[in-house]
């Protein structure tokens, strides 16, 4: 009965298009009020509970770091850079954006992020270049997506908080599979080159190459200093966060001198912003939880899903089924704070890593920023060039997303391409 009230109320105003955090905390508030065995003065002590958490303190810093460097001129010279060293191959342009990405998302930890840092730069790039707007336009919103998965990353993070999973082994865990899906989508960019010959190409010139490095060395720094910081056991990663915000408002006032008091401004603001909805979503999560823990709901649903799976990977296959359909229609942080709860104690039944498992979730969920109809990195991407969102979904955005579900499969079931680094690091 509760169950039923607690999901059907969550389901109802999430198809009627209601918040996801309102959707999450008028669920639990109905519960409450429909049973009376809970005062509703605990669900707002489990609301501030929940945020009130060392971890927790990494995803506005890392927000706020993403955001300085975008606006500090970072994003400019690792485009430079990438260019150099990869703009001569066929689809260079298009090799070169998800080359970016994949930097830029090792300093934001941020899918949209990335998505609209890259994007400003490479789509007018490969538009007056001879790209096809949709391939340009493709090639930023779907490798936008590994801001998730390539750390830091403020979604792992989140997983962190709410399982037993060490943010530390996430972020290692996320590196090897982050590259795997990079390189695997530069595939798809360069057989678009072969295609289109007419396109132009950057030469190759080492003398090119070495200038653009000294430019871009700043921000190559990032996230040596960071994830260096981290697992030499320096800094905490929430230190991480700090430490990025502060070399990131150095190297855009005092070295690249482009981080002037308007882009300060939009830095803080934006990042105000996006933290505050964020964190809104954790904890009407967390009261949300507290219903399905106070009433056995959790196990209820694990015991269940053992039933029905007779192995781990028909587990691990109808996990990614429901993730990547989840993610169609729901923000990533909100998945994985409903979801990995009700998930997690079914790993051990099955001998599954959490670590692992989170990665995973991750890889599914970030998926969905780009999958219609909610992905929001179609939208950001639309807004480069102010086009429908109907325009960034086409054919390339689609092969670019069936090779990130290859990836996905084949990091489900092989473990160690997740495992290995994490492992070799304890």
């Amino acid at each position: 009965m509760i169950g039923t009230i607690l999901f059907v109320t969550f389901l109802v105003l999430l198809v009627i298009g209601a918040p996801i955090a309102l959707c999450l905390g008028a669920a639990a508030l109905l519960v409450v009020f429909t049973t009376g065995d809970v005062s509703p003065i605990v669900l707002g002590q489990r609301m501030f509970g929940s945020l009130d958490s060392f971890t927790i303190m990494a995803i506005p810093l890392f927000m706020l770091a993403g955001n300085l460097m975008s606006s500090g001129g970072i994003s400019k010279r690792l485009t430079d850079f990438c260019d150099a060293i990869l703009g001569w191959m066929p689809g260079g342009l298009g090799v070169v954006s998800i080359l970016s990405c994949m930097i830029f998302g090792a300093l934001s930890g941020s899918p949209t992020a990335t998505c609209a840092a890259i994007g400003s730069i490479m789509v007018p790039a490969m538009i007056e270049a001879g790209y096809d707007k949709r391939f340009a336009l493709a090639s930023v919103a779907v490798p936008g997506v590994l801001g998730c998965i390539i750390p830091p990353s403020t979604v792992m993070i989140s997983y962190s908080s709410v399982t037993d999973a060490s943010v530390g082994s996430m972020f290692m865990g996320g590196i090897l599979p982050g590259i795997l899906m990079g390189v695997a989508m530069m595939i798809v960019a360069v057989k678009y080159g072969i295609s289109h010959k007419d396109v132009k190409r950057t030469p190759f010139s080492l003398k090119n190459l070495l200038q653009k490095f000294v430019k871009a060395i700043g921000a190559l720094l990032v996230p040596v200093i960071i994830l260096g910081g981290i697992y030499g056991g320096i800094f905490t990663p929430t230190e991480a966060a700090g430490v990025a915000c502060a070399y990131g408002l150095i190297v855009g006032i005092f070295i690249y001198r482009e981080l002037n008091p308007k882009e300060l401004k939009k830095a803080f603001v934006g990042s105000g912003s996006t933290t505050g909805m964020v964190l809104f979503i954790m904890a009407a999560a967390a009261m949300f939880g507290y219903i399905m823990t106070r009433y056995q709901l959790t196990n209820s649903i694990a015991n269940l899903i053992i039933a029905v799976c007779g192995n781990k990977y028909l587990f691990l296959l109808l996990v990614n089924i429901l993730l990547l359909v989840v993610g169609c229609f729901m923000e990533t942080t909100a998945a994985i704070l409903i979801l990995a709860p009700i998930l997690a104690p079914v790993l051990g039944t099955f001998g599954i890593n959490p670590v692992h498992f989170g990665v995973i979730m991750c890889i599914n969920l970030a998926i969905g920023c780009a999958t219609p109809p909610l992905g929001l990195n179609l939208y950001v991407a639309a807004g480069l060039t102010k086009d429908r969102v109907e325009v960034v979904v086409n054919k390339h955005t689609v092969a670019y997303i069936l090779v990130s579900i290859a990836m996905l499969f084949l990091i489900t079931y092989i473990p160690d391409i997740v495992m290995v680094i994490p492992n070799s690091m304890m």
